[in-house]
């Protein structure tokens, strides 16, 4: 079942794109203990504030508030913002968390959806291997994963990372990820996809 079909309401296709690109990669979604609704946090590093930015005007008429940097644990300094609480992401919540974790459910990724997951998970190694880093995932929805891109015509397999696995993706697949992605790909975040 696609996900969108349950999707209604205040979300453009755009911002329902986006959003679920972001759950899929870095994005967070909660509902605080005795609110009715589900929010959306975006955290990344300070270095990344283009791409908060980005997210940020995309999804600016449901933003809580505007971005901020805040300092975390250590030195880091992260750029952040969060949505208002909307029934629409509770569904999304619904969906993508069971006991109290990050699951894959069967969905029809789009365009946007695996470029936003790819700005937020993909890297580059030795300058040809691109991956995206699917390591919080369990085996099954690893498996769910590669299936959602196999539907996009994207070969990919498993690739060991220390003591847990992430995505890979196929050499022969590359031309065609950059073709899929690369017109949402924000500048700063172009290297990840340059072959």
């Amino acid at each position: 079942m696609n996900v969108m079909d349950n999707t209604v309401g205040s979300l453009t296709q755009t911002q329902q794109s986006i959003i679920i690109g972001t759950i899929l990669g870095d994005g967070y979604v909660r509902i605080v203990k005795g609110r009715k609704n589900a929010f959306l946090e975006i955290n990344h590093s300070l270095k990344q504030k283009e791409y908060v930015d980005w997210k940020y005007n995309r999804l600016r008429s449901i933003a809580a508030g505007e971005p901020h940097s805040r300092k975390s644990n250590g030195n880091r300094e992260a750029y952040r913002f969060h949505t208002k609480q909307l029934p629409e992401l509770t569904i999304l919540f619904r969906k993508f968390y069971k006991n109290g974790r990050k699951n894959i459910p069967k969905i029809h990724l789009d365009p946007l959806m695996l470029a936003v997951w790819f700005m937020d998970d993909g890297s580059k190694s030795r300058g040809s291997d691109i991956y995206l880093n699917t390591q919080q995932f369990d085996n099954k929805d690893q498996q769910c994963i590669l299936h959602m891109l196999s539907e996009m015509n994207l070969e990919a397999r498993l690739n060991k990372d220390k003591h847990y696995q992430r995505v890979r993706f196929m050499k022969s697949s590359l031309p065609r990820l950059k073709e899929i992605i690369y017109k949402h790909v924000i500048p700063s975040m172009k290297y990840k996809i340059e072959l």
